[in-house]
């Protein structure tokens, strides 16, 4: 087996300990990067950091909105590797599903602090301990439910909605120093969204152009190309990762 590059890069990628946010670490640390991986259960982050490889993974565990959490996670990385390059926000929460006519304020609030003012800070914190120096990326997990109405997880839409127009403050903020781009995937087929598709995948798959849903690794490689020098001249943009199902818009 050929020896495992080393680009001497780190990478933090939060709500990683499964699922899309798993798949960009795993992405990573195949071609050479260091990766912490966060997330709220352990015993799932330990065995994550266990498949990466403890030479190349280490996990620190919270809830992603904790500014607490974030300091720690960000420090941590500083501790351990001494820089940080590239920070992948995706952790999110998509607790309530109905109308929102019907939406519980409260539980919209939780919506946004998890998928939203999560991102803000992690990218706060990580412009401040290395990127505004040094320079590196950023890349926010958001949805097509921010790009287009979505019926029944409105909060969630809204989120990622936020997500999207952050990034473009981001992006517009850091330059040139620090590159800021959003991913937007339709379904893809994680535990997250599992109530989406299961008992009827071949129905759900039937609507895209492409004749399935998305896998993790489908915007684990659309992460690792914006975290590349491949990518240097990207920034502020948004990348919908939807096998085409925008094709079909206004397609009886």
């Amino acid at each position: 087996m050929a020896e495992q590059q080393d680009t001497g890069r780190v990478a933090l990628v939060t709500g990683a300990s499964r699922g899309i946010g798993y798949g960009v670490a795993e992405a990573l640390v195949a071609r050479g990067d260091r990766v912490c991986v966060t997330g709220r259960n352990e015993d799932a982050l330990k065995e994550a950091v266990q498949s990466l490889g403890t030479d190349r993974a280490m996990y620190v565990a919270g809830k992603a909105h904790d500014p607490e959490h974030q300091e720690e996670a960000v420090g941590r990385v500083m501790e351990a590797y001494g820089r940080l390059d590239h920070l992948v926000n995706n952790a999110g929460t998509n607790p309530v599903f109905g109308p929102i006519a019907d939406a519980d304020p409260g539980v919209v609030r939780k919506v946004f602090e998890t998928n939203v003012l999560s991102a803000l800070g992690f990218a706060q914190r990580a412009w401040a301990a290395w990127q505004q120096e040094h320079g590196g990326t950023v890349v926010n997990v958001a949805s097509i439910a921010g790009v287009s109405a979505s019926p029944f997880i409105g909060p969630y839409g809204m989120s990622k909605a936020a997500m999207i127009n952050l990034t473009l403050q981001l992006a517009h903020e850091f330059a040139p120093a620090v590159r800021v781009n959003a991913l937007a995937p339709a379904v893809v087929k994680t535990k997250f969204a599992v109530a989406l598709y299961e008992g009827r995948e071949e129905e759900a798959a039937a609507r895209y152009p492409m004749g399935r849903l998305g896998a993790p690794e489908d915007v684990a490689g659309a992460a690792a190309f914006l975290t590349s020098d491949e990518a240097a001249w990207i920034t502020g943009q948004t990348l919908v990762l939807d096998g085409g199902l925008f094709l079909n818009a206004g397609v009886e």
